[in-house]
């Protein structure tokens, strides 16, 4: 077995020299992937730095730059347009909550206020006998406050742009928005229902009503807030991850110090001092036992389910739990040079090479805006150089720029997004964001973690063995009789199962726990012993070769076989194993029946690992792997071109989901695999996990149509529109029609049948 404590050196970071070179920043006000590559250009021409800008979690990270020099990168960073604050370590920026209720209250307000004016709107332009003396300025001052006030996110990012000599979508969206308001404004100031000229040439004579386009200002304002709110969310939640594994590490630590223990915060602990942990507690750091004896738990750093004996000598790591002995341990890697931290680091790298299928739209935009903006004033100027009056070079350009609002493109993701997601909460799956549905569609590789995922991830006894002649009923009674009292897994095992099978358990007295050998008790009478070879030899028991040849089975079967002994004669031997999850084989066969290679990766040995591969059927088995190097194993099959999912539920899993195309977490697994993960499986059946990759195809299948259809509605309707053959009304109605095929398409994934 690898050494704990080796592991850790292994994982520690370069030299202090190289942390000190080091700058991270919380980034606001980026709007799209854009904004990201437009800093990180910025912040790449300081002199001697690399930069990188983490679009999903608003940080950049400046290598090469001194603390000291902080406030020349966040100066870099504002005159780019944008907000930047240096990370203080221990300390989670506010700005993820801010921007969520911000976009929230503002969606709020303009869904309240939209549905009324698009309704009254709509009467009134079909039923003029209903309009009332100044029914234009209600409907004016109900949209004052969504045009300006909950529009104001879109208004000011394409200000902060227009600054810059750049376009993003937000360029497109304030000017759709203002070009709606300020025509609607126009005409109720003016009086335009006497202006019909241009409209009558149409064959449509407007009484007021149907020249106002308040509705479409309105509309376009609630749709695309509700995306972006949903876009607020997902990056919320993108840096969770480190903040989980952070908690794993304790506040405080006993430090010993002249042989009287002191409770300080843990930030005060140094390498070489010693430090207490007592039955229950976690331990502070990593370090060596130097006094004591104990069983860890290590299951949230390694997975394994089995606690491991350590005593004087052994390496332990921050994190893991000691559940039997007092301990004092030696600090030997404190702060950032321990695993816990450097699993947190490889998670958040990780996280920074995630793609988004937003990126997709975000370029094309790139050229598509200005085009727009360019074919808009040449509309304007065609217009008046053949000689048109005012209204309708007016009428022409502003109907490019409402037919041409990216509506239907900002529907396109969250519309599909919302009804897979739906549809996948009545299945059992909880899919993130569009990230996964990207990553969805090029997989061809399914790795898949043992213990918790394709195993129960808890001890289970699955033979009881008597030796010379004792009943196996005698066998499994004298150890549950020690076992009474204790909560070792083991231990909990052996009473379920006497339970299982009726077994009636008389406790035993003068209990005595024996570290990393097993345990002792009177039970009628008889000292009886349960535990390995060396408490056999203790008690004075002699082990026939039936039971040396059932050790050594177990252990190649990848078992745990604990001896029982009364008195000095042995009795039998329980062996222990990890379940199989009954639906696992099944859930192996379709993952392949979908042309997906499945391999098992694990940190257990190689023939408990082969035992469970072959019996779920899996293509590949990797065996033996450190907690950290999952990530790096995932990265060496994606260096051989494999689009890789990543199945897992442990810590140790975190940044091996976070690397992975797709990660998927079981809803066991722990706060933390959950949040490195792309979607949440949260039925128990693991056929889930096939039902998950086809849904999330699907969705991924609608996202790409809406976006097609979203492009190629504008390529055909805006030269129209530039021709004079649409005014604004028809124009407002095709792109409303746009964004209702959008979501008609959308909400078909909420019949998806994962069977079909």
């Amino acid at each position: 077995m690898t050494d704990l404590g080796d592991l850790a050196q292994r994982l520690s970071p370069p030299a202090a020299s190289g942390l000190d070179q080091r700058v991270e920043l919380d980034v606001s006000g980026m709007t799209c992937a854009a904004c990201a590559a437009r800093i990180e250009k910025k912040l790449n021409k300081l002199p001697g730095v690399t930069a990188t800008v983490n679009y999903a979690t608003e940080r950049a990270v400046v290598l090469g730059l001194p603390p000291e020099r902080a406030p020349e990168a966040v100066k870099t960073v504002v005159d780019a347009g944008y907000g930047a604050t240096p990370v203080v370590e221990g300390e989670e920026s506010s700005g993820y909550a801010d921007r969520v209720r911000m976009l929230r209250n503002r969606l709020i307000v303009a869904a309240f206020l939209t549905v009324p004016i698009g309704d009254v709107a709509i009467v009134l332009a079909l039923a003029p006998q209903m309009r009332f003396p100044g029914w234009e300025w209600v409907l004016l001052v109900a949209a004052l406050p969504v045009v300006f006030w909950c529009a104001w996110p879109f208004h000011t990012a394409a200000w902060r742009n227009l600054r810059h000599g750049a376009t993003s979508m937000d360029t497109l969206v304030s000017l759709g928005i203002l070009a709606a308001f300020t025509w609607s404004l126009v005409a109720v100031v003016t009086g335009s229902s006497d202006a019909s000229g241009y409209w009558v040439g149409y064959g449509i004579a407007p009484a007021g009503a149907d020249a106002l386009y308040l509705e479409v200002a309105s509309a376009v304002t609630t749709f695309l807030l509700g995306g972006r709110y949903m876009e607020a969310r997902s990056k919320r939640s993108a840096r969770s991850v480190l903040s989980a594994l952070g908690r794993l590490a304790p506040t405080t630590v006993r430090v010993v110090r002249d042989g009287v223990e002191e409770v300080v915060p843990i930030g005060q602990l140094k390498v070489g001092d010693r430090f207490a942990v007592l039955p229950g507690e976690r331990i502070a750091t990593d370090g060596r036992v130097v006094v004591g004896s104990s069983a860890i738990d290590t299951s949230m750093m390694t997975g394994e389910p089995v606690p491991r004996e350590v005593t004087e000598g052994d390496g332990v790591l921050g994190g893991t739990i000691n559940t039997t002995g007092a301990l004092i341990v030696q600090a030997e890697r404190v702060g950032a040079h321990t695993q816990l931290a450097q699993m947190a680091a490889t998670a958040e790298q990780a996280q920074a090479r995630k793609a988004r299928v937003q990126t997709l739209v975000d370029q094309i935009v790139g050229w598509f805006v200005p085009a727009v903006l360019v074919i808009a004033l040449v509309t304007l100027g065609v217009w008046f150089a053949i000689g048109a009056g005012p209204r309708m070079a007016f009428s022409a350009a502003m109907s490019v720029l409402i037919i041409a609002c990216p509506c239907a493109l900002g529907l396109a993701t969250p519309t599909a997004l919302m009804a897979g997601v739906g549809r996948g909460g009545q299945l059992g799956i909880l899919i993130k964001g569009p990230d996964s549905l990207e990553a969805s569609g090029v997989i061809d590789t399914v790795v898949l973690d043992k213990t918790g995922t394709l195993t129960t991830g808890e001890m289970t006894v699955t033979e009881v063995v008597g030796f010379g002649g004792a009943a196996s009923g005698a066998v499994l009674a004298a150890a549950a009789s020690v076992e009474a009292s204790s909560e070792h897994p083991i231990a909990r095992a052996v009473l379920r199962w006497a339970d299982a099978e009726g077994v009636r358990v008389v406790p035993a007295e003068r209990v005595q726990a024996i570290p990393g050998k097993g345990a002792v008790g009177d039970a009628t009478g008889v000292r009886v012993a349960i535990g390995n070879p060396a408490l056999m030899a203790e008690a004075g028991a002699v082990l026939p070769p039936e039971a040396s040849r059932l050790l050594e089975a177990s252990a190649e079967d990848g078992r745990t076989a604990v001896l029982v002994a009364a008195g000095s004669a042995l009795l039998g031997a329980l062996v222990l194993a990890d379940t199989i999850r009954p639906s696992a084989a099944g859930a192996v066969a379709r993952l392949r029946s979908l042309g997906l290679r499945t391999v098992l990766l694990t940190g257990d040995h190689a023939s408990a690992a082969r035992q469970v591969g072959d019996a779920v059927g899996v293509d590949e088995v990797i065996a033996g792997v450190l907690p950290t190097d999952k990530a790096s194993v995932i990265e060496r099959l994606q260096a051989e071109g494999r689009r890789v999912a990543m199945v897992g539920d442990g810590i140790n899993d975190a940044a091996a989901l976070a690397s992975a195309n797709l990660g998927l977490a079981m809803v066991s697994g722990t706060d933390v695999a959950m949040k490195s993960a792309d979607i949440i499986l949260v039925r128990r059946h693991l056929g889930v996990i096939g039902d998950a990759i086809v849904l999330a195809r699907r969705t991924l299948r609608t996202i790409k149509g809406n976006l097609v259809w979203a492009f190629a509605y504008n390529v055909a309707a805006i030269p129209l529109a530039a021709l004079g053959l649409l005014n604004p009304l028809i124009a407002g109605f095709a792109m409303s029609l746009s964004s209702v095929f959008v979501v008609s398409n959308s909400t078909r994934l909420r019949t998806f049948d994962p069977s079909r």
